[in-house]
């Protein structure tokens, strides 16, 4: 990684703020106390539904594309050719993966069983994807439309797939087994046959749910649209600027590093400036349009997580629309940040969003140190063999937060006082303005 120390730029603080709050979501509902005691909208659902945590990630993505079309200005602007900007996507989404299998395999390195998909490998799947789309329509006409046609194309094939095509060996959805059924399914197949495959010839690998994985290589088509909703809503958001030239938007998600900047150049996206009431607007009115298509597609294919089901991404990515077009009314256009408590609110945020991909890593690093060092368990959790030795999570838990008994309560502290572990660094960092770039 490189660090940058520069000076803050103006910015699209909504943008920052939602990526802070988004990341350090993400890393409340994935490190509970108790996974046996989390309060239900702190917790995937079981298969079809949907919950507060079952948006984080999809969220993530949505402000991953939107940071795709500013980094690219920002880089044509500075002269970038189209070849350099391929090669840093291909190398910045290897960095992501690299950066995966290391924590995949700490602390003890046993190659043998290497989970190759996860929450990292996605993003840079999806990242390098929805990058190189957008590079390739980057100077072509009507690229909006393009990027929407191949987000439709990518929909509608993933759903004609999981509905039509018969899974070998098993037989046709709805007619031999029912639509999503959680180990029957074309995506829970190829995520075996995927597995078969690198365990044969890598001598590795491992699904998540041993039968199928969430974050498997077929749902990924849909996840990449996710990508691509957010590159559309960083284009529309990105001719607010063109219309004030003292305004410079943030660069967010992958990039990491709000030092860059988009200037106004020859190279300036297409189309008419808009102002910050008609892009309120516009990102209130699909907002409800995603959500309203979401929800009736969900009747012939559920809103399904695990699957990342058409439907799911319609109905995630209406959600993310209006949560970003509430977070720019309050700050791009009311400006809460200007006065000294919504400046107060805003700051841990916008400290959390400026290294996401830091406090991710950090959050996922000291997880897997906690379950490897081990300390004696103490009579408070075993009384009967004070001397057998648990894991310092365990132990930190049960000795900090359920000395009596371990509840939703006691679990959700755990997971707030370990996030809240993770801001650290990344406050550090804010301090003398370093932001980490892969």
């Amino acid at each position: 990684m490189q660090s940058v120390a520069q000076p803050f730029p103006h910015r699209v603080l909504s943008i920052d703020v939602l990526r802070g709050l988004t990341i350090a979501l993400m890393i409340l509902v994935n490190d509970p106390g108790d996974w046996g005691h989390t309060y239900s909208q702190l917790d995937h659902a079981t298969w079809n539904g949907f919950t507060l945590t079952d948006f984080v990630f999809p969220n993530f993505l949505f402000l991953v594309g939107a940071s795709i079309v500013f980094s690219l200005q920002s880089r044509v602007t500075r002269g970038d050719t189209k070849r350099s900007l391929a090669i840093h996507m291909v190398r910045r989404a290897t960095t992501l993966f690299a950066i995966k299998m290391f924590l995949s395999a700490f602390p003890h390195f046993h190659l043998t069983h290497l989970r190759l998909y996860g929450v990292l490998t996605r993003i840079a799947l999806c990242y390098l994807a929805a990058g190189l789309l957008c590079l390739g329509v980057w100077n072509t006409r009507r690229r909006v439309p393009k990027l929407l046609g191949i987000t439709a194309a990518l929909l509608i094939g993933y759903w004609i797939l999981m509905r039509y095509l018969p899974v070998p060996g098993l037989g046709g959805p709805t007619h031999d087994f029912p639509i999503l059924d959680p180990d029957r399914n074309l995506a829970a197949w190829i995520d075996r046959a995927v597995n078969a495959f690198t365990q044969r010839w890598l001598h590795t690998g491992s699904l998540y749910n041993h039968t199928q994985d969430p974050e498997g290589l077929l749902s990924t088509l849909p996840a990449i649209a996710t990508t691509l909703i957010g590159c559309v809503t960083g284009i529309w958001v990105r001719r607010v600027t063109q219309a004030s030239p003292t305004v410079r938007l943030s660069v967010l998600a992958v990039e990491d590093c709000p030092s860059e900047r988009s200037e106004e150049s020859p190279h300036s996206l297409p189309g008419a400036s808009v102002s910050p009431t008609n892009c309120l607007a516009g990102l209130t009115l699909s907002g409800f349009l995603s959500l309203a298509l979401g929800l009736l597609w969900a009747l012939w294919f559920p809103i399904n997580k695990n699957l990342w089901t058409s439907s799911y991404v319609l109905f995630a990515a209406g959600l993310s629309l209006l949560l970003l077009a509430l977070c720019y009314w309050l700050i791009d256009i009311r400006h809460l940040n200007e006065n000294p408590t919504g400046k107060w609110l805003l700051r841990p945020w916008l400290i959390f969003g400026s290294n996401a991909i830091t406090a991710f890593v950090v959050s996922n690093f000291l997880v897997e140190l906690m379950l490897w060092i081990k300390a004696p368990a103490g009579a408070l959790v075993n009384p009967a063999d004070p001397a057998q030795r648990i894991t310092t999570w365990l132990w930190t838990y049960r000795h900090l937060f359920a000395r009596h008994n371990s509840t939703e309560i006691t679990s959700l502290a755990f997971a707030v006082a370990f996030t809240t572990l993770c801001f650290l660094p990344n406050w550090l960092l804010w301090r003398r303005k370093i932001f980490l770039k892969i």
